[in-house]
């Protein structure tokens, strides 16, 4: 290929991602004052763990969440588990993590959690309602919520490590 036919291509590559963003961009008002952005409140919900524990976030007032939307099959959620299970071994009494399965059935997340050895709750959201209230898009996505409830910080993609997670949790963990 030569130099010129290489440029054409980069240029219809850089085109189409340009195209790609301007129609999947969200429309005009959809920023309802409801969406989960830093600095309001986190969306509640109830939820039950593969155990078949009910959670409500709200409950959980008082501790500072970390709410991890993941799937099996994403290796990048799949590398930060270990960085997750670290911090809630820690900061147990302070910090909760939460992880939210998107749509996989109860054994598949049960034996991940289990050949993983995770012990936080694994949440499962059979029908992504949970995940459309936070408008997850990308795996793993990772709301940080502080003890009054309210989404302070944000990771889109991943895998985080434990350093990343301790970074955002210590603010919260500082405010009363």
């Amino acid at each position: 290929m030569t130099k010129t036919q290489w440029i054409a291509i980069i240029l219809a590559v850089a085109a189409a991602g340009t195209g790609w963003i301007w129609l999947s961009r969200a429309p005009d008002g959809l920023d309802d004052g409801a969406s989960p952005v830093a600095g309001r409140a986190a969306p509640d919900f109830t939820l039950q763990t593969t155990a078949g524990e009910s959670i409500t976030l709200s409950d959980l007032r008082g501790k500072v969440v970390v709410l991890n939307f993941w799937a099996t099959w994403c290796p990048p959620c799949r590398a930060e588990m270990p960085a997750l299970q670290e911090v809630y071994d820690a900061r147990r009494a302070d910090v909760i993590v939460l992880a939210v399965n998107q749509n996989e059935p109860p054994s598949l997340v049960e034996d991940f959690g289990r050949e993983q050895g995770l012990t936080f709750p694994l949440l499962l959201d059979p029908d992504y309602v949970v995940n459309d209230d936070y408008r997850v898009s990308l795996l793993p996505s990772t709301f940080f919520i502080d003890r009054a409830g309210v989404i302070r910080d944000i990771v889109y993609g991943g895998p985080m490590n434990r350093a990343l997670i301790e970074s955002k949790i210590a603010p919260l963990l500082e405010s009363r």
